[in-house]
């Protein structure tokens, strides 16, 4: 199943302005621009903009929480202008500047995000119960990192989407960190996707730094649960270039990452791994890609402009207790 030139063109557009808001929201961190934390995307954004480029409006997406689920909305189309204005405490914000950083596009089947991790394994379950029981076609499509099928919640949700031949796609971005833990540490078997194997769970593994390869298998894995089949699992692996989130220290276990790691790392950065495909396939020209660049800083400074100009968010003192408060 081969992708046409022209979503490869989508997905490389999508893939460089995923890559330059984080690095957008970064340095707004940096400079104490932003609410909250961040958990910068650098070297794993791919997978998000090739999963959400191949989901509908109207499917159910959990995405990654690394560059706080950016490349996964950009690929739904979502309107990150107002996650940012979220961020940064304003009225035009998707929960009108009252989470933070957290998101919710119900609109687009993005219902929420939460700081523990592997909050999204039960919801996936009663979404997927509840789209069987539409059946219409609407797929659940939930990722986690490495660390989230630690949790017991995974085991549980799979165990219960395979016997109920839920349509639901278990997602690994595996970057092979959970905050300071590396994978060898944490897991007994090179790949994650074998815990599918105990749930007679079909299972693919695809490189996380193509995101041309990883938009071919998200877009098999959708046919096959969409068609009734049940799930699987999918697990691409990543890269994380930077620290877990800012501030933290970028760490290994209790060891610094070294520089020399680092530089080895970034030689599979996503966006010069999809330069050289789009180049050498004659997707694009080098006029073409430098064009792209350049509107995607024009994009950039339009999502930080509606985030800045936009109204500080200040609720009532009735409004926050009926947030709190059950009746």
């Amino acid at each position: 199943m081969s992708l046409s030139k022209t979503v490869k063109r989508e997905l490389y557009e999508k893939l460089v302005l995923a890559d330059r808001i984080d690095r957008m929201i970064y340095g707004r961190m940096m400079q104490g621009k932003l609410i909250g934390f961040y958990h910068p995307g650098e070297g794993g954004i791919a997978p998000g903009v090739a999963i959400g480029h191949h989901l509908t409006k109207d499917d159910i997406y959990t995405p990654h929480h690394r560059a706080h689920g950016i490349p996964g909305m950009l690929g739904k189309n979502v309107p990150v202008e107002r996650y940012l204005a979220e961020h940064t405490g304003k009225e035009t914000g998707c929960c009108k500047g009252r989470s933070s950083f957290h998101w919710s596009f119900p609109e687009y089947g993005i219902y929420m995000a939460s700081g523990y991790i592997g909050f999204q394994f039960a919801p996936t379950v009663g979404w997927g119960w509840a789209a069987k029981r539409k059946g219409k076609g609407q797929i659940v499509w939930c990722s986690a990192g490495d660390g989230g099928y630690n949790q017991g919640r995974a085991h549980e949700a799979m165990l219960m989407a395979m016997n109920w031949k839920l349509p639901v796609v278990f997602c690994c971005e595996n970057n092979g960190m959970a905050i300071h833990a590396t994978v060898a540490s944490m897991h007994p078997t090179e790949h994650i996707s074998s815990l599918a194997k105990g749930y007679g769970m079909p299972a693919v593994i695809v490189d996380g730094q193509d995101v041309f390869a990883v938009a071919e298998v998200a877009k098999k894995a959708i046919r096959h649960v969409r068609a009734g089949k049940g799930p699987i699992f999918v697990e691409t692996k990543t890269l994380r270039f930077r620290e877990h989130d800012i501030g933290t220290p970028d760490l290994a276990g209790h060891m610094p990452r070294s520089e020399e790691e680092l530089a080895d790392l970034r030689r599979r950065d996503p966006v010069l791994v999809a330069t050289e495909r789009v180049l050498a396939d004659g997707v694009l020209t080098q006029t073409q890609i430098d064009t792209i660049g350049e509107q995607a800083d024009v994009r950039v400074a339009e999502i930080e402009q509606f985030a800045d100009e936009s109204t500080i968010a200040r609720p009532s003192e009735q409004e926050l207790m009926e947030a709190v408060y059950a009746p």
